[in-house]
């Protein structure tokens, strides 16, 4: 199956713009959340380039949001471009691990292929990707054992019925 980043805009704003005044949008090359303003009267999570896995990213990150980092133009959150030093790289990836497992279930949840993202392809030293995977997969099966919070559990229900994939299972998250 094909997945086309226009089904995932759709699937996301039927779930989420009325209950949480929030759309999914194609954005230019950098991804931004924006909330509502005085010339736009809604919350927009706008992605990369058309990129499926782009979308899913950015949806993982305002599911990790709160109600107050909702309000807040990229949720608050600080983000030192590619070329970190090794010490900038391990904080950029403590932070990643939540937003991450939760882009891994939702990509698990439409059948797409998930890899993790050190996102520093110019530093000064190569990441570890498979310890970065491993705290990732160590999250994804918290998050499973505890149960899914409720808009990832929304959406995830919404792709599984969208792409006829099966229930989540411990299974499907695999580290390669």
């Amino acid at each position: 199956m094909t997945h086309q980043y226009q089904d995932l805009i759709s699937l996301f704003n039927d779930t989420f713009f009325e209950p949480f005044n929030t759309r999914l949008e194609l954005g230019g090359d950098e991804p931004i959340y924006l909330p509502a303003d005085a010339q736009i009267n809604h919350h927009r999570i706008i992605f990369a380039r058309g990129f499926f896995a782009s979308a899913l990213h950015e949806i993982a990150h305002w599911c990790v949001a709160g109600p107050e980092r909702r309000l807040m133009e990229d949720f608050g959150y600080w983000y030192q471009p590619d070329g970190r030093t090794a010490q900038v790289q391990a904080e950029f990836e403590k932070v990643e691990i939540r937003p991450q497992a939760y882009e891994w279930i939702l990509s698990v949840s439409a059948g797409f292929p998930f890899t993790v993202s050190c996102d520093n392809l110019h530093g000064d030293f190569e990441p570890d990707r498979i310890a970065f995977m491993t705290q990732v997969h160590r999250e994804v099966v918290s998050i499973l054992q505890g149960g899914l919070p409720p808009r990832v559990k929304m959406l995830s229900d919404a792709l599984r019925a969208f792409y006829s994939t099966t229930e989540l299972r411990l299974e499907h998250f695999v580290i390669r």
